[in-house]
């Protein structure tokens, strides 16, 4: 462990990771498990950016959205996962003072940024159903551009609170994280200052991004809940219900995992088990988004299949 002299304390200039097991063999069978959901991440929430770009009929702004969900959902992945896999080969999982920053406030980031596209996603849904005439007039080039620069910015300016609240920590002596990659709630168990303000400030921002989201998925479900079951026609509720079950899927597999972990009280689950938790919320989840969005939706199916034919007959 490398240590750094300052006045009356010894700073950390590197953590160490403890990870998920220390069994030399399952590291390498969680390394081959991992390493292979890696590999379909990056490749199908790629494949779904490029689909959704070649195919005209896909730009419109549901899929406007869905491919800046794949970019984060990439990113999300990239920013645990590479580092992830590298300790599992290593007998010393180190990872720098700065390294350790970058990882945690990326996370925060693309952690935000979902938050809020899965929101503008749901707001998206609620005006097509409801308000189906004024679609193109409030869902515009221009509008939707500025709900994705807004979803990005919340992802900065809650980035930059945990990096603040970071640089804010003093490790003076323990650097063993009891965990993958650098979460907030390891790190605070580091701390050996008084980080109560920088606790309280970055847990106060962190709930106010998913209460606000939450609440507007819930009050535009709602919406649409009530305008399907006012539907006479029996094809247009299941329709209109259809283009909705991707969205509610990729919505309850992040929000469960998310209010599993930072909501449940610290007594009531093990470190074991919040772990497994992280890895599903970071590296299961960027995963699977691109099938639940394929596999229900023919719009996509559609355009895949067209593309393939152009391929086969160019």
């Amino acid at each position: 462990m490398a240590f750094l002299e300052d006045r009356n304390h010894t700073a950390v200039t590197e953590f160490i990771l403890l990870g998920l097991t220390d069994d030399p063999v399952l590291r390498v069978v969680l390394f081959t498990i991992i390493l292979c959901i890696y590999l379909v991440t990056v490749s199908g929430n790629l494949s779904t950016i490029l689909l959704i770009r070649v195919s005209s009929q896909l730009h419109h702004p549901m899929y406007f959205f869905l491919s800046h969900l794949a970019s984060v959902d990439t990113g999300y992945s990239s920013t645990v996962t590479p580092n992830m896999l590298v300790n599992f080969l290593e007998e010393k999982s180190a990872i720098s003072y700065i390294g350790c920053c970058i990882q945690f406030g990326s996370a925060a980031f693309f952690g935000t940024v979902e938050c809020f596209l899965l929101a503008t996603m749901a707001y998206d849904r609620f005006v097509a159903i409801c308000n189906p005439l004024l679609y193109s007039t409030k869902m515009s080039t221009q509008t939707c551009a500025k709900l994705v620069v807004g979803s990005y910015l919340g992802g900065v300016l809650n980035a930059s609170f945990s990096i603040v609240s970071f640089f804010s920590f003093l490790f003076c002596g323990p650097n063993r994280i009891n965990h993958f990659y650098c979460d907030f709630a390891p790190l605070v168990e580091l701390s050996c200052s008084d980080i109560s303000v920088s606790v309280i400030a970055t847990s106060v921002f962190s709930a106010s991004v998913i209460i606000i989201t939450v609440f507007i998925i819930a009050i535009s479900y709602t919406y649409i809940l009530i305008t399907i079951l006012k539907m006479h026609s029996t094809e247009g509720s299941h329709k209109a219900f259809s283009t909705c079950t991707s969205h509610l899927t990729a919505v309850t597999l992040f929000y469960g995992t998310a209010i599993f972990i930072y909501g449940m009280p610290k007594s009531s689950y093990s470190t074991d088990q919040n772990k497994v938790a992280s890895l599903f919320y970071t590296v299961v989840i960027p995963m699977l988004n691109p099938f639940i969005y394929s596999l229900r939706n023919n719009e996509i199916k559609g355009a895949l299949k067209r593309q393939l034919g152009k391929k086969t007959f160019s």
